[in-house]
């Protein structure tokens, strides 16, 4: 079936932005030379325009010097697409927990080698600030230290698209749906993973890193699979083990 024509519109101006030949803050032509170039009225060229600005691709502005203009790349704007996506297919029938855990120890474990390498003083203070104390602390407050720990995790990689692309699969395997129940002892465990890696991240031994992060990333699977069979979810159970990842 063939696509709007707004559509088949904003996928060759999207190919135009993605592929470089329009450059961030370069203006487009303006929508008469559209309907011109691609033989549609003006109302389809504003609806193609739409679309492109809802996926932050494009700005329009008003005036006399306004248009429409390529976006600049904001990461915090693709972080957060990825990471509604990520959660919507976790939701669905499509990609079980398991699928995201898998994912998780691809990106987790080689990040958390490169930070052991890589890793600053700076680096380390913000892995030793996301420490929390399982005894004390609520789970909120767990919850939010251990999502810092990992981002900290990547950040130290000094990679900035494994801070990109890390953060949304963490949190599409942290919903509201997968910590209830959590096993007791589980942030008990999670507190000693996180004190394991950061010692191997200190000492700089890349390969003691990964195992530890591979560990946890074993902890967090057992665990969750529990927490979800409690909770019914069959479906979306993951396995007992991530290593196939």
């Amino acid at each position: 079936m063939r696509p709007p024509a707004y559509q088949m519109l904003a996928d060759e101006l999207r190919t135009e932005i993605t592929s470089g030949r329009l450059r961030p803050g370069e203006r487009l032509p303006p929508e008469p030379e559209l309907c011109i170039r691609s033989g549609v009225s003006r109302s389809t060229v504003r609806e193609a325009l739409r679309l492109l600005a809802s996926q932050h691709l494009i700005i329009t502005t008003r005036g006399v010097t306004g248009g429409s203009f390529v976006a600049h790349p904001d990461a915090a704007q693709i972080c957060e697409g990825l990471t509604t996506g990520l959660t919507l297919l976790t939701n669905s029938a499509t990609v079980g927990f398991t699928d995201v855990l898998e994912l998780r120890t691809a990106l987790e474990v080689p990040a958390a080698a490169m930070a052991a390498h890589r890793r600053t003083d700076t680096d380390v203070a913000f892995l030793r600030a996301a420490m929390f104390d399982p005894a004390g602390d609520d789970d909120a407050r767990m919850c939010g230290a251990a999502a810092a720990f990992h981002a900290a995790v990547c950040k130290a990689t000094r990679n900035p698209l494994f801070e990109l692309v890390t953060r949304p699969v963490y949190d599409a395997s942290c919903g509201d749906d997968v910590i209830r129940d959590l096993p007791e002892g589980y942030w008990a465990e999670v507190d000693r993973d996180h004190r394991e890696l950061l010692a191997r991240i200190l000492a700089r031994d890349p390969d003691g890193a990964a195992t530890a992060a591979r560990i946890h990333l074993e902890h967090v699977a057992e665990a969750n699979r529990r927490s979800l069979e409690l909770n019914g979810d069959h479906q979306r159970t993951p396995a007992t083990s991530v290593q196939s990842a």
